[in-house]
């Protein structure tokens, strides 16, 4: 079967400034995103990033690591990041900030649960490149505040998805980019050529 789409999940390393249940919520997202038959893509961290590739692997599915490391070696004893969790590893060599640009990029949806000043920077990074993000509702962090920063851009980027359910919110993300991709693909249809032809019917 042929994996759809790319989704990203970012959200904090430490669970501190999440709500409660966070870890089994960010396994839910991981899930959900691999029934859908789409591929999880994290920052390759700890928390929120590490908890989403283990419900992704736990249901089966196939989850793409970015990391700010070089290396395995730097990954593990520099950034003290685990690796058990994800399938395919991206040393990008960019620190986190490079990192952030990397992965945000290579998604075609992006998730917020939670989250920091990490989160905070893919969310903008995400908003400026106009992709479909979903918000966590009530997931703390980084999520909760996404409605004031909103207040001030005086430009409407891409569409942005809100709810407190880690499936639905999936399923709107993933139906929005369904739907992009049929009307895509009809703006970009050959149009049919004008006159006569021997496959006009006479």
């Amino acid at each position: 079967m042929k994996l759809k789409y790319k989704i990203a999940v970012s959200g904090a390393a430490v669970l501190t400034p999440c709500a409660k249940g966070m870890k089994e919520t960010a396994r839910e997202l991981g899930r959900e995103i691999v029934h859908h038959n789409c591929i999880l893509i994290t920052g390759a961290t700890s928390g929120v990033p590490y908890y989403a590739a283990q419900g992704a692997n736990r249901a089966g599915g196939v989850s793409i690591g970015f990391s700010p490391a070089s290396s395995e070696i730097e990954h593990k004893k520099s950034y003290r990041l685990p690796l058990d969790e994800f399938d395919v590893m991206v040393y990008t060599g960019f620190d986190y900030s490079g990192r952030n640009l990397l992965m945000t990029r290579a998604a075609d949806a992006v998730i917020i649960a939670c989250g920091r000043m990490g989160t905070l920077n893919e969310f903008t990074i995400a908003y400026e490149d106009r992709k479909p993000i979903g918000i966590l509702v009530g997931s703390g962090g980084t999520a909760d505040l996404v409605n004031y920063i909103l207040k001030y851009p005086h430009k409407k980027r891409g569409p942005i998805f809100y709810d407190a359910d880690p499936k639905k919110l999936v399923q709107k993300i993933v139906q929005y980019l369904k739907t992009k991709k049929v009307a895509l693909s009809f703006d970009r249809a050959p149009r049919r050529m004008t006159g006569r032809n021997k496959y006009d019917n006479k």
